[in-house]
């Protein structure tokens, strides 16, 4: 199976919070729907800020362990770890889009991983990184 979307730690955050309400429903659906194909990748970065999110930052945070065994399960998926090489590609995409790099950073993991969509609700909806594609799965339709 071909890796072709990617999801930010927003994504799985969502999906853990049940405080979310519809969030949480768009997160589970989309996960269910691309994950349980094998098209869906994620990176260090991504298993980092969820655990941290989850267990200090949400409403009702998830207990430590909680949050641990969901970074197991989310490092399942093809995983893409930083090194030095993804982290100057990263500084380069900051410098040249004017993204921050924690975003620059997910930008080139979604490019490695050979993604052509990336789900995230931080970066403008439908913008192009050199052929992956912001999707903004929680935005309100027409």
């Amino acid at each position: 199976m071909t890796v072709r979307c990617f999801g930010d730690s927003n994504v799985f955050v969502y999906a853990y919070d049940r405080d979310s309400g519809v969030r949480r429903a768009q997160a589970i659906a989309l996960i269910d729907r691309v994950g349980g194909k094998g098209e869906l990748a994620v990176s260090s970065q991504v298993l980092r800020e969820f655990y941290s999110v989850t267990t200090r930052k949400l409403a009702t945070p998830l207990l430590p362990e909680v949050a641990e065994q969901a970074v197991r399960e989310l490092a399942r998926y093809p995983l893409v770890i930083e090194d030095g090489t993804l982290v100057l590609a990263a500084i380069a995409r900051h410098r040249r889009d004017q993204i921050s790099i924690w975003d620059a950073l997910i930008v080139e993991a979604a490019r490695r991983a050979k993604a052509r969509i990336l789900y995230t609700e931080d970066l403008q909806d439908g913008r192009d990184f050199d052929g992956v594609k912001v999707e903004n799965p929680f935005r309100e339709q027409p």
